[in-house]
């Protein structure tokens, strides 16, 4: 099926590795033209390196910052002629506990997940509303739904999050912009294999997936790939979904209980 993003322009946040990148490379296989950022200006030119530059801008942005974002957003539209896309991926996890967790840690975990959504929006609105079929994703965990006490900080602030793309979803309906969330489980991007390698278990990774699979109740018995989330990201940004809105699909092998 031709999903109709040939042309139209995207925005991804944290396009340097993982979910991010590899949403990058199906959109850019797709035809579209994509705007992906990171914090880390090597990382982000060794990642996107052998992508197609004519239809590729990658620019440095922390998304904390919000006239950085405005700056980016502005280089996007210079450069495409607009916006019709934005997928919210920038972000990370916070390994505590309640009695671990300081107030500092509160703070800047609900600052990254907020700022990484609210910034964005707020400098793309107006591109995004001028476009035909403008879609926002959010990327998202299934510790939203499924909170780990051990990420206690990143599990509250994820809940925030998917109360704020349905509000964000009934907002922004009348500007034609479409919200949807993408709630992930267990997917193998870097840090798994960094986990690995500091289990010290003699295990190979490949089995060590496996145990870890079993011991989450993942029903597909595996680990997630990015690029198994890429195709549903994309999906949601096409015009082929122009009836799917304040909505969120999980991405997770059927995980049967939290994701640490």
């Amino acid at each position: 099926m031709d999903l109709g993003l040939a042309d139209r322009t995207i925005w991804v946040t944290g396009g340097s590795s993982g979910v991010g990148l590899a949403t990058v490379r199906a959109l850019l296989a797709e035809g579209a033209r994509v705007a992906t950022c990171g914090r880390d200006a090597g990382r982000l030119a060794r990642a996107t390196a052998d992508l197609d530059g004519d239809r590729l801008l990658t620019g440095v942005c922390d998304i904390r910052d919000a006239d950085a974002v405005h700056t980016f957003a502005r280089r996007i539209a210079d450069t495409f002629g607009g916006l019709d896309g934005l997928v919210n991926n920038a972000g990370q996890s916070r390994m505590k506990g309640l009695d671990e967790a300081t107030a500092e840690d509160w703070r800047d975990e609900l600052e990254l997940k907020f700022s990484g959504v609210l910034h964005p929006l707020d400098a793309a609105r107006r591109y995004l509303k001028a476009s035909d079929a403008a879609s926002i994703v959010n990327i998202n965990a299934v510790l939203a739904k499924q909170p780990e006490p051990r990420l206690i900080t990143t599990s509250a602030a994820r809940a925030g999050l998917l109360n704020l793309a349905t509000s964000l979803a009934r907002a922004l309906a009348p500007d034609g912009i479409r919200v949807n969330s993408v709630c992930l489980g267990l997917i193998d991007t870097g840090q798994w294999t960094r986990r690995h390698a500091a289990a010290d278990s003699g295990m190979t990774y490949e089995d060590w997936q496996a145990e870890l699979a079993a011991d989450r109740g993942i029903a597909l018995g595996r680990l997630g790939h990015a690029e198994e989330v890429a195709y549903p990201i994309v999906t949601l940004l096409s015009p082929r979904a122009s009836y799917i809105t304040g909505t969120s699909i999980d991405v997770c092998g059927g995980v049967g209980r939290g994701i640490l």
